[in-house]
């Protein structure tokens, strides 16, 4: 399996981030091709204070190739040509083979 995670910074917009996020950018990222899994939330806490996150999404591929062939799609590109309209904060994007243990 191979994990993209996707952190996403305080938006300007709160609200307009979570109607948007939920009603059309989710529903668009479930499009891509060879997703297996995918999981988000929107209550992103800190130890100690506030988080420098708003938002956290993560998506469950078989391989890394998988992964870069579903971004390159043509889903992919529209998933990514979404971004702006909701994520005035920007994002963080990490991916890596989780360890089972």
């Amino acid at each position: 399996m191979y994990r993209l995670t996707v952190l996403y910074p305080p938006p300007t917009d709160p609200e307009h981030f979570r109607e948007y996020y939920v009603n059309t950018h989710l529903p668009l990222a479930a499009t891509l091709p060879g997703l297996r899994a995918m999981r988000y939330s929107l209550d992103v806490s800190a130890p100690g204070g506030q988080s420098p996150y708003f938002a956290v999404f993560e998506g469950d591929f078989d391989s890394y190739d998988a992964m870069v062939a579903a971004l390159s799609s043509e889903q992919g590109q529209a998933v990514n040509a979404d971004v702006p309209n909701y994520a005035t904060g920007g994002v963080h994007m990490i991916h890596y083979a989780p360890v089972q243990s």
